[in-house]
């Protein structure tokens, strides 16, 4: 290809980008591109950085170079090295940065010693090398990525508090009921799980997190605080080139934001209204994007993500969640339930279509549920029951 393509981003979406297409990628860390699903298993120890690693990209990565500026007259890309990088066509993959909360004892980005947010490799080695038998640590939010990190520090014998403001842990995901199986996993391997718990300061000594504060003025000892409390757009470049922005940089159909000559694809992108932070959106992002370069006219329509998540160890649990899981009036719900083997499955329908659904132990059905649900067709005239059993009643 002789069009100039400059990738801003060396996660999910720029990485499969890269190996589609020849580009320039410039990533901020210094790490090669990797699979961030899985540094809870890094974490843990299961993994060691380098098995992580994602495919290459066709032609060489400049890694560690943080994009500052951009400059769309010229159509370059200034790094903080003081180089400039020149684009015929520049994608912005700058992903997602993790939100601090407003806690007290908190100063704007500055962290104090033990208190880590747990989004990037680097994040992950530095709570590796604080991590010990017996140390109590604290993870400040109970969605998917607090889970998994309680789960890891739970198996390195940390002892792990999980604090959730929400009435449930993963209530994105999860219903109620599959929300309270997953707690008792949790709690079956030493973690202590704390809802409709919220934290609102830091104690320091010396510089050194102690302890954590709650809004109703009780104190939880910490040596080591996780900020798991979601994530926000990277937008700070698009928005300071011009570009429009709302929750994430928007684009159209083509992945183009407002100027022609620029893409946004990932956790950074803003599709009709909807900012996925996902690594399946990305990925379909990016392969949209890869035949609009090379000269086809496809149209990105949105992704029906599925959530996936499995918690390793001598007891792994596995759990999926797509769709809408809590019912509407009307909807149809089948349910079942095996306390004995931590076992749960319930999928919504509305009309003849799946809407959503949860399992969570036993995902053996979950490929046939989910194909029926992304490919939004009329269910067979079939017993409800069926869609539940192992071959999704096929």
């Amino acid at each position: 290809m002789s069009t100039r393509i400059v990738v801003v981003g060396g996660g999910t979406a720029g990485a499969r980008l890269a190996q589609r297409l020849p580009v320039t990628l410039l990533g901020e860390e210094p790490h090669a591109p990797y699979n961030r699903v899985l540094l809870a298993d890094v974490l843990a120890g299961r993994y060691g950085p380098e098995v992580i690693a994602l495919p290459g990209p066709r032609e060489p990565a400049r890694l560690g170079v943080r994009a500052v500026r951009i400059d769309r007259a010229a159509r370059t890309v200034e790094c903080a090295d003081g180089s400039l990088v020149p684009y015929d066509r520049l994608v912005l993959a700058t992903g997602a940065a993790p939100v601090l909360p407003p806690l007290r004892g908190l100063r704007g980005a500055e962290l104090p010693s033990g208190v880590l947010p747990f989004r990037t490799m680097d994040d992950c080695l530095a709570l590796r090398e604080l991590v010990r038998p017996g140390v109590r640590a604290v993870v400040i939010g109970g969605g998917l990525l607090g889970v998994s990190a309680a789960r890891a520090l739970a198996a390195l014998g940390t002892e792990v508090v999980l604090a959730q403001q929400a009435e449930h842990l993963m209530e994105r995901q999860l219903d109620v009921s599959s929300s309270g199986l997953l707690r008792e996993h949790l709690t079956a391997l030493g973690v202590e799980v704390h809802t409709e718990c919220r934290v609102t300061g830091l104690c320091q000594e010396d510089g050194a997190v102690t302890a954590v504060e709650l809004a109703d003025g009780f104190v939880l000892d910490a040596q080591i605080v996780v900020l798991a409390c979601g994530v926000r757009p990277r937008v700070a470049l698009a928005r300071e080139a011009g570009l429009d922005v709302r929750t994430g940089v928007v684009v159209d159909d083509a992945l183009r934001t407002s100027d022609p000559y620029i893409h946004a694809i990932g956790d950074c992108a803003e599709h009709a209204g909807r900012v996925y932070g996902l690594a399946g959106p990305a990925l379909d992002q990016a392969d949209v994007l890869a035949e609009v370069l090379l000269g086809d006219a496809p149209r990105y329509t949105g992704t029906r993500a599925l959530t996936r998540l499995t918690l390793g160890g001598p007891h792994p649990l596995d759990l999926a969640a797509f769709g809408e899981t809590t019912p509407a009036p009307g909807d149809h719900v089948v349910q079942l339930t095996d306390a004995t083997r931590s076992a749960y499955r319930k999928v919504v329908v509305r009309g003849d279509r799946l809407v959503g659904g949860v399992l969570l132990g036993d995902l053996g059905a979950v490929g046939t549920l989910a194909r029926a649900w992304e490919g939004d067709e009329a269910l067979p005239d079939a017993p409800l029951l069926h869609l539940l059993t192992h071959d999704g009643g096929s």
